[in-house]
């Protein structure tokens, strides 16, 4: 069973926890898995075609599942899974 770390836009979802175990032996597993325990996390996490959005990062432990083996990923007993979205901003101009 893998701990989840839930960014703070989830914990409506997830009844106002920041972290769920949740079983799976592949990150698509425990996602899917946390969408059965939080409805409405996969939509939110995944786009049409099954991959996790670009605006979205999912780690393993200290490692972007994009540079491993992605949603295949595999997942033990001692991993954590981070869903962190991506931060971006800024006007756009240069500072003084």
């Amino acid at each position: 069973m893998a701990d989840v770390k839930l960014p703070a836009a989830f914990h409506m979802l997830a009844g106002g926890r920041k972290q769920l175990p949740v079983k799976g032996d592949s990150v698509r597993e425990v996602l899917v898995g946390l969408d059965r325990d939080c409805p409405g996390v996969l939509e939110r996490l995944m786009d049409g075609e099954g991959s996790v959005k670009r605006y979205v990062n999912v780690y393993r432990n200290d490692s972007d599942i994009r540079e491993l083996d992605g949603l295949e990923t595999a997942v033990t007993n001692d991993d954590v899974i981070w869903i962190v979205p991506a931060v971006a901003g800024g006007s756009g101009e240069p500072r003084s």
